[in-house]
């Protein structure tokens, strides 16, 4: 007898589950039990489970650390097993098959690459000597600032091209974006992107970094990559690396040298604006130390404790990659009684140990006297304080550009709160204020800051490069 549609469908349904659940037998018999760590039924989620997390992105396994025993676990204690990368389609699609030193796997190649970036572009001697290049894009942020002043100022945009024009001034010789009607005037060629677009291919760069999308991806690598062709146009000399491992490290000097930069300088400035006492002891200082007939030299930032410590706060408060960068686990681990199997995706949570109420009082407040004072001092050189703040990550994986990037973004600050006096825009209030984060690779705020900047200093200061 012809079994109806519906009887069909049924018998299918129950040929299907018998067989995955004998599969499933089969597959289990001489496998390694594990003890994983907690984790949240699907639905809902809504218990606290604990410093260590177990979750399923899809069919991919992932802990979760978020705690300073965890972040010392992962990234001091067991770092060498925890040194890889996951391979996501977004480090296939936008490094060229994972030949940057972000995604690049752990081994030859990728210790190959940082060395070449440690040893020659981030080296102390070759930072130290470059020092009038930041001097120069600090004083044009000044000038093209002082060219707005007295209107509403998105400071994203002149922040992100005074950070694009160190890195590429210092590892490429000069700019590479830049307005078409400015290289007209310079005589020169075509800029390779204005502004608008380098902005635009950034953000659609880390957005994709936070939601893989395979078709999006590939086309903002081919864009990406019209501009590094560009770019390496000019520069063909003999080289130790293939052509498409030049555009991935470039590309991270470029993005990594830019975007985590003018984020921490936004942040710093919108607390300070929440909190209008710290701008007046921030202010306080620099007239103090600095007066008003110059500006801020790379010479007087260790004379500037308290602009030192505004900077270390808004690192803490808002660290410019709140997850860090995803680890992948080498081979099996334990710790706390749990297992966590080789192929394992891990994550460090920067943000949620930087406001652990049990490393820190008053979390939640944005307080830069935290820093402040020989007790403070003695604190941060504890062997274990280095795994409560997190902003550049640790071990052999962290940023090899971080002392550069720390130099850039306090002579930035200090220069900017020196030069103008800030305040929100008419109607804004410091309660008013969004502070709200918006969760991608990095840490940008979900509303860019507005705010009226007016100069305070000698005109003839601002007559930038």
């Amino acid at each position: 007898m012809e079994l109806s549609p519906w009887a069909a469908f049924v018998a299918a349904v129950l040929v299907v589950i018998t067989a995955l659940f004998l599969k499933t037998i089969i597959q289990s018999r001489g496998r390694r039990t594990y003890n994983l760590p907690p984790r949240p039924r699907p639905w809902p989620l809504s218990r606290r489970y604990g410093p260590l997390v177990q979750l399923w992105f899809g069919s991919m396994p992932v802990v979760i650390g978020s705690s300073a025993e965890m972040a010392k676990f992962f990234l001091k204690t067991h770092d060498a097993a925890f040194a890889d990368r996951p391979r996501f389609a977004v480090g296939k699609h936008t490094t060229y098959d994972y030949s940057d030193i972000l995604w690049a796997p752990y081994g030859a190649y990728w210790r190959q690459a940082r060395r070449i970036c440690t040893a020659e572009l981030f080296s102390a001697k070759w930072v130290e000597s470059l020092e009038y290049i930041r001097d120069e894009e600090v004083r044009a942020l000044l000038r093209d600032l002082r060219g707005a002043s007295g209107s509403v100022v998105r400071l994203k945009g002149h922040l992100q091209m005074a950070a694009l024009g160190v890195i590429s001034r210092m590892v490429l010789g000069k700019k590479y974006v830049e307005a078409e009607d400015a290289a007209a005037e310079g005589g020169g060629m075509p800029p390779a992107a204005t502004p608008a677009e380098f902005r635009e291919l950034i953000d659609e760069f880390f957005a994709l970094n936070s939601a893989s999308i395979v078709r999006r991806t590939k086309k903002m690598s081919r864009q990406f990559g019209r501009f590094l062709e560009r770019v390496l146009d000019e520069h063909n000399e003999r080289r130790r690396l293939s052509r498409d491992n030049v555009k991935a490290l470039t590309q991270d000097l470029i993005i990594g040298g830019t975007d985590t930069s003018w984020m921490t300088i936004e942040w710093a400035v919108s607390e300070l604006l929440k909190n209008p006492e710290l701008l007046t002891k921030a202010t306080t200082e620099l007239d103090r130390v600095v007066g008003r007939d110059r500006l801020v030299r790379e010479s007087d930032l260790p004379h500037l404790p308290y602009i030192d410590c505004i900077i270390k706060e808004t690192l803490r408060a808002h660290p410019a990659a709140p997850m860090l960068v995803p680890r992948l686990a080498r081979e099996d681990v334990s710790v706390g009684g749990y297992d966590i199997p080789a192929g394992t995706t891990a994550l460090v949570n920067a943000w949620a140990i930087g406001r652990d109420p049990a490393l820190w009082d008053a979390a939640e407040e944005f307080r830069p006297e935290r820093f402040a004072g020989s007790k403070a001092a003695a604190a941060a050189e504890e062997p274990d304080f280095k795994f409560k703040m997190l902003p550049f990550g640790l071990d052999r994986r962290m940023c090899p550009a971080y002392t550069l990037g720390l130099r850039e973004v306090t002579l930035s600050l200090a220069n900017l709160l020196h030069g103008f006096a800030c305040r929100l825009s008419d109607g804004m209030t410091e309660e008013n204020l969004c502070m709200e984060e918006t969760y991608q690779l990095t840490l940008p705020r979900k509303v860019l800051l507005e705010a009226i900047v007016e100069p305070k200093l000698p005109a003839m200061l601002y007559a930038g490069a």
